[in-house]
Parts: structure tokens; C-alpha cells; sequence
């Protein structure tokens, strides 16, 4: 199963990498912040450059088996090794699942964080209590290594607290205490790790700038200077006719008046203004653009693999790493020579088809027999989309990969329902025969 789920990375000739990378593992060689890059998950890189970070992909793929493994084992399918392999093998294929794993990026501890947070509500009662500290750790992990992680954790305890309180639904009762718990520490984990990795005790820094991003994208931010310009006191008047109407332009060419103006440390004061301005302005089209923005995003959700713009990964690394650099440099992803399209024909229907299954499940789960464990997963699976695409949609910009890092559990979920209706069928048949 590691194997399957490594299987992308070993093709590929190398792990595979994205433009965020060489932030991420600049943080411990530097000892500073940057912009959304979290300090602890470049600790996590560091020691696997001696082995050209193929430690770590072996890490991400084993906690994913190990989370698979004991979600079958908790749903009543655990000792069979086969079922699990079946199921490892069919997320390698039709999922994003292995192009997560296999990549020097924090995006696999998002499913994980999902996987954890849903053991902790709901299967608590069926696991050893070190096993229960042990999905609090990856929680706390994934939360610490992407600030996202923090928000959609946070959303899906509040998001399962509401379903759960739905009758009809009629799911288990979750036990929240310990999992918020978990939760809580990760967050609290997110400045002491960054104090301990670059001595500055801080959250990662950026989340006001990925937001302002965000309003220029949507045009926001150009409604405004258009009304408060020329002013003296708004140094982005200066730069009104460019004004990029993209996030990624706006945070990352170096061009962008954000960059111009002292990136995140020297707009940070300008942008909380111009948020908090506009949104006292023009509330409804904030809430406009956030909706639509939120819809887009849980509807994107191809496989991204990143193959002509990872040029500050590949000077990070050639300045870090020297020694590995020219066997990055053939990786088959550095020559163009992944088909990502012909891999989204299967990922992006099967994605599709699988979330509209659980979600059928669960609305006619009294119809369709879904037993409470099952129809809990499809729960938090459902919860965890839909807060994940708010959260990605609204505080940074729709991007197909950041809902494509939490697909694979559509379909993970479809597998549990399937498997759950073979065994029950077949228990039926012993019985009658019996």
C-alpha cells in the first residue's frame, strides 16, 4: 500500500515538488517567517535532503495507509488485508490521493486531518487510548504545518456539532471534548513551533495578504481605490492602474505593487485597513463574491501538478541542496512529462460522481439501509468539503488543488459504503442458510 501511494514519486524519478516547496524549506536553513510557509513542516523536510526526501514520502504515504487501516478497522473491515489493498489501490489510481503523498508539500495532512478528526468523534470508543494521542499528534501536526488546516479542523467540529443535532440524519453522537482538544493544541502549537524553529512566536504570517488577494481578484479592491483616490494617506493610489485583478499576481510577481510596497511585513497595516473599509462599504458584495467564490471552489478540484513554474523550488533547492540538484534536475516532472490533463479524465468525473453518492447516502440513508458508522463518514466527509471550500474560496481564491487535497475521501467514503453493503449482504445469506 505505501508502495501504491509512493508509486507517482518513484515513476516520477524524485519526489515531486511544487513552487511553495523551496518556502517551506527555507524556513529552518533562514530561521525566519514568510508568507504562508509554515516553519515545522520545513523542519519536517530538513532531515529527509540526505536521502533525497524520499524519507518523507514514505512518512506521508505510511500515515495515510495507517489512517485508512484504522478507519476499516473501526467500520468492522479490518482484518482484511486484501480489502485494504483493494481500496489503497483504487484511491492510487482514481484519486489525487498518491500525487499528495508523493509530494514535498503539507496538502497530504489535510485528508489525514479529516481521517483523525473523524476517529476522535466518532470512533473513539473503538480504539487504544495511545492510539487516540496518537491522531491528536497528526492533527496537531497538520494544523501546524499549514494555517489552513487550523480553520478547516475548527469548521468541521462546529460544522458535525450542528448535523449531529439533525434528526433525521440520525448519526452516532460525536464526542467532541477530546477532538477539540486536539484542535486547540495544534493552534497553540503554530507559534511555539515557529518560536522554537526561527525564535519569532507568531502564527504563519500572511493571512491578511491572501485575503486581500482575494478582494483584488474579485475587484473589490479596485471599487475602492476607485472611490478614495487620490488620497495621501493610501499608498496603493499610487498604483491604482496596477492593480493586478489575480491573487497569485498580486501576491507572487515580483512586479505586483504588494511586492513593491514591502510585501506582507510592509502592507500589512494598508490591507487590514482596506478590508476592514471595504467591508463596512460594500457588505453584500462581499458576501456576493465569498458565495460565489465558496461554490467555485468546492466545484474545483482537479489533480494539479505543477511542471513549468517551480523555479523558486528549483533555486531553493540548488542553493540548500546542491547534491541533489541534478537528479531533480531528471525527474520526469521537470521535462513536462506528466499528462496531467489525461490523469483528470478519471480523477475529475470520479470525484464528481463520488460526492454526489455519499451525499445521496446520506439523505436516503433510511432507504438505502446506511448503517450510523458509514453514514457518520459520509458526514464528516461532506462537512469537511464544504468548509474547506469556504474556507480556500473566501481567505484566499478558488484553486483547484486546494480541493483536490480532500476528494480522495468521496471516494474513500463510497468504498466504505460498498464494502459495509457486501459484508451486511453476506452475513444475511450465512444467516438464512444457517
Amino acid at each position: 500500500m505505501v508502495l501504491a501511494l509512493s508509486a507517482p514519486a518513484i515513476w516520477n524519478g524524485f519526489p515531486l515538488i511544487f513552487p511553495d516547496t523551496g518556502g517551506y524549506l527555507e524556513r529552518p536553513f533562514e530561521g525566519t517567517l514568510d508568507l504562508g510557509r509554515s516553519a515545522l513542516y520545513g523542519l519536517f523536510l530538513y532531515p529527509g535532503a540526505a536521502l533525497s526526501f524520499w524519507p518523507i514520502v514514505v512518512v506521508q504515504s505510511a500515515l495515510t495507509v495507517w489512517l485508512i487501516a484504522l478507519i476499516l478497522r473501526t467500520q468492522g473491515l479490518g482484518g482484511r488485508p486484501w480489502l485494504a489493498l483493494g481500496i489503497v489501490a483504487l484511491l492510487s489510481v482514481a484519486t489525487s490521493l498518491p500525487w499528495l503523498a508523493g509530494q514535498l508539500l503539507p496538502d497530504i495532512l489535510f485528508p489525514a486531518a479529516v481521517l483523525s478528526l473523524h476517529l476522535l468523534m466518532f470512533r473513539a470508543d473503538r480504539i487504544a487510548a495511545w492510539e487516540r494521542f496518537a491522531l491528536a499528534g497528526v492533527t496537531a501536526f497538520a494544523i501546524g504545518s499549514h494555517m489552513a488546516a487550523a480553520g478547516l479542523c475548527v469548521g468541521i467540529l462546529a460544522a458535525i456539532w450542528l448535523i449531529a443535532r439533525v434528526p433525521a440524519l440520525a448519526l452516532p453522537r460525536p464526542r467532541l471534548a477530546f477532538a477539540t482538544a486536539a484542535v486547540a493544541a495544534g493552534i497553540a502549537f503554530c507559534p511555539v513551533s515557529n518560536w522554537a524553529i526561527t525564535g519569532t512566536f507568531a502564527f504563519t504570517p500572511g493571512g491578511t495578504s491572501f485575503l486581500f488577494g482575494r478582494l483584488a481578484e474579485d475587484g473589490i479592491v479596485a471599487r475602492y481605490l476607485a472611490d478614495r483616490c487620490p488620497d495621501a494617506a493610501l499608498r496603493l493610489c499610487a498604483y491604482q492602474s496596477a492593480m493586478p485583478d489575480d491573487a497569485d499576481d498580486w501576491l507572487w510577481d515580483p512586479d505586483s505593487p504588494f511586492r513593491k510596497l514591502g510585501g506582507w511585513q510592509g502592507m500589512h497595516d494598508e490591507e487590514r485597513e482596506i478590508i476592514l473599509a471595504t467591508l463596512a462599504r460594500y457588505p453584500l458584495l462581499h458576501a456576493a463574491t465569498a458565495l460565489v467564490d465558496t461554490l467555485s471552489q468546492y466545484v474545483s478540484f482537479q489533480t494539479e501538478v505543477s511542471l513549468d513554474d517551480n523555479a523558486p523550488t528549483l533555486e531553493a533547492l540548488e542553493h540548500y541542496t546542491p547534491q541533489l540538484y541534478p537528479r531533480l534536475m531528471r525527474a520526469r516532472q521537470q521535462h513536462g512529462a506528466i499528462d496531467v490533463d489525461a490523469i483528470n479524465l478519471l480523477h475529475v468525473p470520479v470525484a464528481a460522481l463520488a460526492i454526489a453518492a455519499i451525499a445521496g447516502a446520506l439523505v436516503f440513508h433510511r432507504r438505502l439501509n446506511v448503517a450510523p458508522g458509514p453514514a457518520a463518514f459520509c458526514a464528516t466527509v461532506l462537512a469537511a468539503l464544504l468548509v474547506n471550500a469556504a474556507i480556500c474560496g473566501v481567505f484566499s481564491h478558488p484553486v483547484d488543488r486546494y480541493q483536490s487535497r480532500l476528494v480522495p475521501l468521496a471516494l474513500f467514503a463510497v468504498a466504505l459504503l460498498v464494502a459495509n453493503r457486501r459484508r451486511d449482504h453476506h452475513l444475511g445469506r450465512s444467516a438464512e442458510l444457517s
